[in-house]
């Protein structure tokens, strides 16, 4: 029996968020973290000693919360976005860059201004050689396309997710696809 007093509706707390549950706290974090008063409120907890990301992610919880989730659950459902949303590669793509938006936020927060606008120039030519391999990547058909993107990401985990690792040469894929036609054709032979 419920009582007239009862919340409108429980958190959630259970089962994995939803893709579009994920892609929607990840679209809102991104418009929150870009408005002046949400930098401000990062940078004066650094400025405070605060940690920054102690900032973001109750950031984060608010949005959870806005969005009916127990924020405490909903950011131990953020842990398990690589493992359960693995094969999903747009969520995994919005997932990085979810992940990258956060990293940029407290960069900007913790950063002299001159650092920081030199970390965006690194940042910039890394996205542009990433646009360059994706253009490579694109010459080749889909089964050759997965293995250069699956030995992509066995070179990140390897580098604990380091975005300088975040790009193969020309080289390396043309070493990729040598291999896997390799084995097909000993596969078949």
């Amino acid at each position: 029996m419920a009582s007239a007093s009862a919340p409108p509706r429980a958190l959630q707390s259970s089962e994995m968020l939803s893709r579009d549950q994920l892609l929607h706290l990840f679209a809102r974090f991104s418009v929150l973290t870009s408005q002046p008063d949400v930098k401000k409120r990062i940078a004066d907890a650094v400025k405070d000693k605060q940690e920054a990301v102690a900032v973001t992610t109750a950031i984060q919880e608010e949005i959870l919360l806005e969005m009916g989730i127990d924020p405490r659950y909903g950011i131990a459902c953020l842990g398990k976005v690589n493992t359960v949303y693995e094969n999903d590669m747009e969520l995994m793509i919005q997932f990085y860059r979810f992940v990258a938006k956060e990293e940029m936020a407290i960069d900007e927060a913790e950063l002299e201004p001159s650092e920081f606008a030199e970390k965006m120039l690194t940042q910039q030519k890394l996205q542009e050689q990433q646009l360059e391999m994706l253009k490579q990547i694109q010459k080749y058909n889909p089964d050759e396309q997965f293995a250069i993107l699956e030995n992509l990401h066995k070179q990140l985990e390897s580098a604990n997710f380091d975005s300088s690792a975040a790009v193969l040469t020309p080289d390396q894929i043309q070493e990729v696809v040598r291999r896997i036609t390799t084995c097909s054709v000993k596969a078949s032979g």
